[in-house]
């Protein structure tokens, strides 16, 4: 799905079943769930049940049926996740006493296939971000912290949520690690980092600190040209810039922004299998430097490597492609 839902996002919840939304996702957080990406799709949801001309609260087949139809473009999983939350938020009216139509779920077998960025469009990446300028003088610009921060999510594999939730007090590096706390499984890990890399961010923090602004061990690591939180939505801006710098075209299918921590993971355990490290033991040190809670998530990216470098893994017994069931499991958010 083309993800425009950004455009519904006021977070307030305006259709007949708001005040349940909103008591849904106080109860999950209160149970340590982030739900962000829930919380958008339950905003989607009540516009839904506004433009339905919805009156009586009471999930029906009827309502339930409109909301599970796959939508142009949409992929299995993104649907499934929409079923999910309807099934949830029915689940808990009819526990509230308020009787709601609970459907079976669709299908999940999903239709995402990463895009792993090759060496060379790595480099012209780093490349262009070392060279861009801006056209115009906009304090607010994000500029500085490109060509770090994309080394640092291909170089450790970071979600772009994880970089920049960073906190100076997070950044070891004297010591080559990060501590990362905002974690998609909620999780404190900590990440241990290449000299190469601790020098690209010690370059920025060298230029940071000539700004005329003074930062605590608590405020963010990467900040905008006036000291303020960089958001998320301009970075994948600036992305799609670099790219095209880079005379990288792209593709529904990417690159996108989130491919370089997908790429990170493939061209990992294919430089551990060309070192010699066992796939069984390469398997979860990836799973652990990335934070997945099992190793299913990961075992995903070892049959993309098979794939991409056929030679790497040519060796190595063919049931190590399915020591986990073949579910196709890549993180797409």
């Amino acid at each position: 799905m083309g993800r425009k839902e950004d455009i519904f996002m006021s977070k307030q919840f305006l259709g007949i079943y708001a005040s349940y939304i909103k008591q849904y996702i106080a109860f999950k957080r209160g149970l340590g769930f982030k739900y962000k990406t829930e919380e958008m799709i339950y905003s989607i949801f009540d516009r839904f049940t506004i433009e339905r001309g919805e009156t009586i609260v009471g999930v029906t087949k009827e309502l339930a049926d409109g909301w599970n139809t796959r939508k142009p473009n949409e992929s299995n999983s993104y649907r499934y996740h929409r079923a999910v939350c309807l099934n949830q938020l029915s689940s808990f009216l009819c526990k509230t006493g308020i009787h709601s139509y609970i459907p079976q779920l669709p299908p999940c077998k999903s239709t995402f296939t990463p895009h792993i960025i090759s060496q060379d469009e790595i480099t012209a990446i780093f490349k262009a971000c070392d060279e861009v300028k801006t056209q115009k003088k906009v304090m607010n610009s994000i500029i500085i912290i490109l060509p770090a921060l994309f080394r640092l999510l291909y170089g450790t594999g970071l979600r772009i949520s994880e970089a920049l939730s960073l906190r100076n007090k997070d950044v070891h590096l004297d010591e080559n690690y990060l501590v990362v706390r905002d974690c998609k499984n909620g999780k404190e890990h900590m990440i241990p980092m290449s000299d190469s890399l601790s020098n690209v961010c010690k370059e920025y923090l060298k230029y940071r600190d000539l700004l005329p602004f003074s930062l605590s061990e608590n405020d963010y690591f990467f900040v905008s040209l006036a000291g303020n939180v960089c958001k998320r939505d301009a970075v994948h801006s600036w992305f799609q810039k670099i790219l095209w710098k880079a005379n990288i075209s792209r593709s529904d299918h990417g690159p996108r922004l989130h491919d370089l921590r997908h790429t990170f993971s493939v061209h990992s355990l294919a430089m551990m299998a060309e070192s010699g490290i066992d796939l069984y033991c390469s398997l979860p040190i990836l799973s652990t430097y990335l934070g997945h809670q099992s190793l299913e998530s990961t075992n995903s990216y070892v049959r993309l490597t098979s794939e991409i470098y056929p030679d790497l893994l040519k060796d190595v017994d063919m049931i190590c492609l399915n020591v986990f069931p073949n579910i196709e499991s890549y993180e797409t958010n």
